[in-house]
């Protein structure tokens, strides 16, 4: 029987169905879920997608996602009837291979589909059994540019079904303070206001988007299938128009630097215009329409030019002139009078905008260079190279040239190779309707210059990102990132030097102390760095030739590895069960055309012959702290299967059990156990280690053997969460009593309840209440219980703030994560811890020390190995 297809799509981050859909009756998409933290401007977004198999035959699914274009995939995993399949990033000439076989097969090696003007997409299929489930689960990161004075988070939503478990949650944290947060795009309309609930306090902002069912089917742009529309989280931070705002964790700085309160720099600016025949028609209207709007914003100081080009070069005037209203009454004339024809003899136009800047030197000023075009060279000189050269040595870096590529027929990698070598950018313009204000919108990045020269100085840092900037506009923001020499923040002087109307102005502040955290949440901040690092090498290999391009696509292909991100220059390889096409991921240039359908902007999936084996990503660096969080599992691998280790307490072999109801399109399980997860990690630790416990059980969490002090905890057996009750004895007439409804303190015959009081004292003991959070104080130990809510279920997990200063406390909070060495990767990985060894394997983590949860790498291994003793020494019989 031929096998029935079912196909998923996600587009911008949600869920979509193939345009010819199965009978309802015959799949369940029954959970969807994003979450989006962005912290430093540095978004990490988590998609989750549940699909249900209802039929009595296996179906093919096929998983397809879009995500923000400037955006790395750093992971992808499947999980189906308890395994794990995961992604993981090869160097991309590791795939060509099974590229190449694909094509010579006839098969379809480049499954790309056109994707909008700031996605790329991927996609995958698997094939689900009769009764079961599969879940997607895909990581992706991206550091958010600002523009316009804001930085934009856009989600476009089309499920084409509605899901009855459909959630966003997007978490900013931002310690410069969030200056406004706003919700906008078609979602945001009347039909689905109550569905999105914004708050914002301070340094934090959180924008959850629940619709139900019925809203999914009735807003403006909702029908019987769902939501086809947008929303967009719009957010600034606040500025202090000074030096700007420096974060460091674990050796690594990102500094933020956006001052808006400077005077604006008058410009000189030249636009030069293709006038091609090729441009005929709805982009030469657009074109001058656009033109006239960007004529009607010069400011009364500025200078400005315009050149129109064919096979010939035609002048509105030889030298700039000032933007007064007559100048400018007639260069509007001029533009609405352009005219398509001729050849394209792009060398000659550009050369010539350079003579004008050039010719025109203002002191105190800012000057810009402007190309339009649609199509490459075809008359004077067309050599590429020769045209670049002649460009760069015309500029000789006194101006940045932004060049501007109309539609898809044009050589974009020679326009964007052209503009990094003259310190501006490429920006392709896509030949839609809305052209002009594309046009407008991006001279509006640039329209006004607050500083030119800009050098950032940072006396202590090394490994650096871009430090040099020919021009600042208002609305923008400059971010570099580093290390940390010696990780020494005492010898660390930030500063930045730049040149302000006709004036040098110096940005420094000796006495601001640069803000240090050493949360988990900030292994963003190397992530950062490498982020921007790899863009910067990718676009720096593409301005160079020979051994010297060779040397930096070796460096950002290191970079990419290291941190598993797809570029350019890697491939995911995504694997699934034994027997079906393993596929691979590639992330293309931008205007780089696929194998199979012109253009492909998005990612490809490459399939690879049945039967590869499965593979695991290399996991990226985490920052150095000690802490343990956890994760809950409702399905287990059993020890042998692939080399994972099975988690302490359930027998060899013995599965979770998981059924489909006959009555209900819900999963339920059957005596499956509630795996919990706990994390350790150390100093100096680049993966920190991992280990599964089964619930119920009751835990020594901190015990001090010369003292009365202990601290125990029960793991809840029925929710997906960490612990129910927590239990602080201080003596014996005195503990304290913490569940996920109340907070008793006993003192003797006194009990006390929490009864919306935020501070409580019984003898020795302080408790302070804040929303999530319970500070525990007794003597020197300090412990904050923090209280986190998962599907509707609350739950308890103990972070130790404090611990007793002699030192000789025991218990799991007690516990120092072990010193270890990898020794061996295949065919099963082992790690070393004193002289000992262990398998492990590359498993995730959620680490709810912190409010705000966050999902990690770490090295999963049986309970005794990573504790370095028995688990049942942490085992207790009552609280």
């Amino acid at each position: 029987m031929e096998r029935t297809v079912v196909q998923i799509t996600l587009f911008g981050l949600l869920l979509s169905l193939a345009s010819t859909l199965p009978n309802k009756d015959d799949w369940d998409i029954y959970s969807f879920h994003i979450n989006s933290t962005v912290t430093s401007r540095y978004a990490t977004t988590v998609i989750t997608s549940r699909v249900a198999n209802r039929m009595d035959e296996s179906k093919e699914i096929e998983f397809h996602v879009r995500i923000p274009r400037n955006a790395f995939i750093s992971k992808f995993r499947m999980f189906i009837d308890g395994q794990v399949y995961d992604g993981v990033v090869k160097a991309k000439e590791q795939a060509q291979q099974q590229y190449t076989e694909a094509v010579s097969r006839g098969e379809s090696a480049g499954l790309v589909s056109s994707v909008g003007r700031t996605l790329e997409e991927f996609k995958t299929s698997v094939t689900v059994a009769a009764h079961k489930k599969v879940t997607f689960e895909l990581t992706y990161e991206e550091l958010m540019k600002r523009t316009h004075g804001k930085y934009e988070l856009q989600i476009h939503a089309r499920p084409m079904q509605p899901v009855s478990d459909f959630k966003v949650d997007v978490h900013i944290h931002e310690e410069a303070g969030i200056s406004f947060i706003n919700v906008k795009g078609g979602l945001s309309t009347k039909a689905l206001a109550n569905a999105i609930t914004k708050t914002h306090i301070d340094k934090e902002a959180w924008v959850y988007f629940y619709p139900t069912v019925d809203q999914q089917k009735m807003c403006d742009s909702c029908s019987d299938q769902g939501m086809n529309g947008d929303l967009v989280i719009v957010y600034d931070v606040n500025r202090d128009n000074g030096l700007g705002h420096i974060k460091k964790s674990d050796g690594y700085f990102v500094h933020h630097f956006a001052p808006s309160d400077l005077p604006r720099i008058p410009k000189n600016v030249v636009f030069v215009i293709d006038q091609s025949g090729s441009m005929r028609g709805r982009k030469i209207l657009q074109t001058r329409t656009a033109l006239i709007h960007i004529l009607n914003d010069l400011a009364e100081d500025d200078h400005f030019g315009l050149i129109t080009f064919d096979g010939n070069i035609f002048h509105w005037k030889r030298e700039l002139v000032q933007a007064n209203s007559k100048n400018l009454e007639s260069a509007k004339n001029f533009a609405s009078n352009i005219q398509a024809r001729g050849s394209t003899d792009i060398n000659e136009a550009v050369l010539q905008g350079a003579r004008m800047l050039n010719d025109h030197s203002r002191e105190g000023s800012a000057s810009i260079l402007i190309l339009l075009t649609d199509g490459d060279p075809t008359s004077g000189v067309t050599n590429l190279e020769n045209i670049q050269s002649n460009v760069r040595q015309a500029i000789a870096g006194k101006f940045p040239l932004y060049c501007l590529g109309f539609g898809f027929d044009v050589d974009f990698k020679f326009l964007e190779k052209m503009s990094l070598q003259n310190n501006g950018v490429a920006r392709r313009i896509y030949d839609d309707s809305d052209a002009d204000l594309q046009l407008k919108g991006f001279y509006e990045e640039v329209a006004t210059p607050l500083l030119t020269d800009v050098t950032m100085i940072y006396v202590g840092g090394t490994n650096l990102t871009q430090t040099n900037f020919s021009q600042y506009y208002n609305g923008s923001e400059i971010v570099v990132a580093g290390e940390i020499t010696d990780n020494n923040i005492e010898t660390f002087t930030p500063q930045v030097v730049a040149i302000s109307s006709n004036r040098r102005i110096i940005f420094s502040n000796p006495n601001e102390t640069v803000e240090s955290t050493q949360t988990v949440s900030d292994d963003r901040i190397q992530r950062v760095w490498a982020y921007l690092t790899v863009k910067q090498l990718l676009d720096k290999e593409l301005q160079l030739s020979g051994p010297e391009k060779e040397k930096v696509k070796k460096e950002a292909l290191e970079l990419s590895l290291k941190y598993s991100f797809v570029t350019p220059l890697t491939s995911m390889v995504v694997t699934k069960p034994l027997g079906e096409t393993t596929d691979v991921l590639h992330k293309p240039k931008e205007g780089e055309r696929s194998q199979t359908r012109p253009p492909s902007r998005g990612y490809s999936i490459l399939r690879q012959p049945t039967g590869a084996r499965r593979l695991r990503p290399d996991l990226p660096g985490f920052p150095n702290v000690h802490s343990f969080g956890h994760q809950v599992m409702q399905q287990h691998t059993p020890k042998g299967e692939r080399g994972r280790p099975g988690p302490v307490g359930l027998p060899d072999g013995q599965p979770a059990v998981v059924h489909l109801s006959p009555d209900t399109t819900t999963l339920e399980a059957i005596n499956a156990p509630v795996l919990h997860r706990f994390l350790l990690k150390a100093e100096n630790q680049t993966v920190p280690l991992c280990f599964d416990v089964i619930g119920p059980v009751r835990l020594k969490l901190l015990h001090h053997p010369s003292r009365e002090l202990s601290v125990n905890g029960e793991l809840d057996s029925v929710t997906n969460g960490g612990f129910s009750r927590i239990f602080i004895h201080v003596s014996d007439s005195q503990h304290v009593e913490i569940d996920t409804n109340w907070v008793t303190v006993r003192d003797g015959q006194t009990v006390t309840y929490y009864t919306g009081q935020d501070h409580l004292t019984a003898g020795s003991v302080t408790v302070i209440v804040r929303n999530n959070e319970i500070d525990v104080a007794t003597g020197d130990m300090r412990m904050v219980i923090i209280v986190h809510k998962k599907n509707g279920q609350k739950f308890l997990w103990p972070v130790l703030r404090q611990r007793p200063l002699d030192n000789n406390a025991e218990g799991l909070l007690a516990v120092e994560a072990a010193v270890y060495e990898e020794v061996q990767q295949a065919p099963v990985r082992k790690l070393k811890i004193k002289n000992q060894e262990a398998d492990v394997t590359g498993e995730m983590v959620v680490d709810y020390s912190f409010t705000s949860p966050v999902t990690m790498n770490c090295w999963l291994m049986s309970a005794d190995s990573a504790l370095q003793r028995p688990l049942s020494q942490f085992v207790i019989t009552q609280l």
